[in-house]
């Protein structure tokens, strides 16, 4: 296995607090039919620019049992923006539709794999992968998207096709690692595509 889960992989399973004061594993979205699981955080400008499309996707696939969980994995100590408080914050504010944890330790994001934020992850019911990379093909400016691959992925799965392409390069910022520098990322991090 690479740095990234690959296509087929079961979801790791996690517990963390989310901004509603609750603690979630993997468990508690086992009613899922499509686990949507994306590593994202509060100041990246791929993120923000961006956020609204992940919106209207997950509100969209809301009613096929599709369910989108965030995950901040990046260090406080590099960007003050993204501690606990600074979610809780922003989900006040900004109510999206998805459940927001914090993984303060950063054992998921090295579990998940996950390069970038946003970076997403789409299991099936079984929580097995079946797409994995960036959600559109401009997230800092989607003036400009032209590709959303992360809802062709989910439209094509839920209507019984395979899915075109399982596997895109994550557009965004990379995931701040406590300690290092804010460009640093694992050396055996790659392009998964």
């Amino acid at each position: 296995m690479g740095f990234t889960l690959s296509i087929g992989d079961r979801a790791p399973d996690f517990n963390h607090a989310a901004t509603d004061g609750h603690i979630y594993s993997l468990k508690n979205f086992n009613d899922a039919e499509i686990l949507v699981i994306f590593f994202t955080c509060n100041h990246c400008p791929y993120v923000i620019g961006s956020d609204e499309v992940t919106r209207k996707t997950a509100l969209h696939f809301e009613k096929y049992g599709v369910k989108f969980v965030a995950i901040n994995s990046n260090s406080k100590n590099t960007y003050s923006e993204d501690s606990f408080e600074c979610m809780v914050e922003r989900m006040q504010k900004e109510k999206f539709p998805w459940t927001y944890l914090y993984d303060c330790n950063q054992k998921t994001a090295l579990a998940y794999g996950a390069l970038r934020t946003p970076h997403f992850f789409v299991f099936d019911l079984n929580r097995k992968l079946i797409y994995t990379g960036r959600g559109v093909d401009n997230p800092k400016d989607i003036s400009q998207m032209k590709v959303n691959d992360l809802w062709n992925a989910l439209e094509q799965y839920i209507n019984g096709r395979s899915i075109s392409t399982q596997v895109t390069n994550p557009i965004g910022c990379n995931i701040k690692w406590e300690g290092k520098d804010a460009k640093w990322m694992p050396p055996e991090a790659c392009d998964l595509v």
